[in-house]
């Protein structure tokens, strides 16, 4: 009798640590597996695929080829913004271009002429969801829905349909992963964040950004907050001085094409 209870205790006990690992390795495919890539892995692709790899910034004005070039791509999210046409007035001036991840609800839905300006000068769109929710916490009907809603409203506004994303605060999974493939929408993250979030210091700012970058990196600035469109002449300013050509994401990925469903991060 005490061979077979210390067997069946051994049995129960392996039992339990494979309920275990197969309850861990579920966990891991759910939120952390998804396909991932950087853009100069993305641009090396694409480089060696042969012909109709396709350039991907052809709705964007300018064109450079970053895979000579000291690239790196200046991304803005939440807006547009009241702070979003001064912001434009930079850009327009330097002559540069600059992707826009716009937010739906008192965003989009507030200052839609705002949206069709940041079109019309050539920008490149993003969807950053309708309310800003972290999309790995809802279900996906909502993640979905948070997605589609933004998608429709800025084709009504620009007549354009973004094939760009930012997850909010930058949470993916796979299940995020495959609604973003089934609506055609890159994942793009970042690789320099000013946190300008948190302060109003425009120095300060400026300063986190260019510790940060580096040659094909994503640089994450919120032209909402008071610091950030004060910072972004001493920033451009700067990396011009440092070598550095600013592009849009798309272009930075060019000649390789945003892939549906792919994160793209430095």
């Amino acid at each position: 009798m005490l061979i077979v209870s210390r067997r069946s205790r051994l049995f129960a006990l392996a039992t339990a640590v494979a309920t275990v690992l197969a309850g861990a390795l579920i966990l891991a495919l759910t939120f952390t597996t998804y396909e991932r890539t950087s853009p100069r892995e993305a641009r090396s692709k694409a480089s060696t695929s042969g012909p109709g790899s396709g350039s991907g910034s052809e709705s964007v004005a300018g064109n450079v080829d970053c895979r000579r070039a000291k690239c790196v791509a200046l991304t803005f999210d939440g807006g547009p913004s009241l702070t979003t046409p001064g912001l434009l007035d930079i850009l327009k001036q330097e002559d540069l271009h600059a992707t826009f991840f716009v937010q739906g609800k008192g965003h989009i839905a507030k200052y839609p002429e705002i949206l069709r300006r940041i079109s019309d000068e050539g920008h490149e769109i993003g969807n950053h969801t309708w309310t800003h929710p972290r999309l790995t916490d809802i279900d996906a009907d909502d993640a979905r829905h948070e997605l589609t809603r933004t998608q429709d409203a800025v084709e009504r506004i620009t007549g354009i349909r973004p094939v760009l994303m930012r997850p909010p605060q930058g949470r993916t999974n796979r299940e995020v992963a495959e609604i973003c493939r089934d609506l055609g929408l890159a994942q793009v993250l970042w690789s320099v964040t000013a946190k300008d979030y948190e302060t109003t210091d425009s120095a300060l700012i400026t300063e986190r950004v260019l510790d940060q970058t580096r040659r094909d990196g994503i640089i994450l600035l919120h032209d909402l907050h008071k610091g950030t469109v004060p910072a972004v002449p001493g920033i451009i300013k700067a990396l011009k001085q440092r070598g550095y050509t600013i592009v849009t994401v798309s272009q930075l990925l060019a000649p390789a094409k945003p892939q549906p469903g792919m994160a793209y991060r430095p």
